[in-house]
């Protein structure tokens, strides 16, 4: 497996936990706010879990971009990179 698509997993699994979205409706291209319909909050949500995984602070600025799943996966790898 690779670390992209281990990142993409725990993503998911975030998404369904967290805010109940069926797997189904989760792909690389699904928008957050449009197609899974998250709200500011929810992203404020995602971000601080997804710090507690990494250990690592995201900058405020990366997340303002991320619009898909995969730009989420993409931010997440960056991060891991930056080490």
């Amino acid at each position: 497996m690779t670390e992209q698509n281990a990142i993409y997993q725990e993503v998911c699994g975030l998404l369904t936990k967290l805010f109940e979205i069926d797997p189904e409706d989760i792909s690389p291209e699904a928008r957050l706010y449009e197609d899974l319909e998250l709200d500011s909050i929810d992203a404020v949500d995602m971000i601080v879990h997804l710090q507690k995984k990494t250990g690592k602070k995201i900058k405020p600025e990366t997340f303002k971009a991320v619009r898909t799943v995969q730009d989420v996966v993409d931010a997440v790898e960056q991060l891991l990179r930056e080490e």
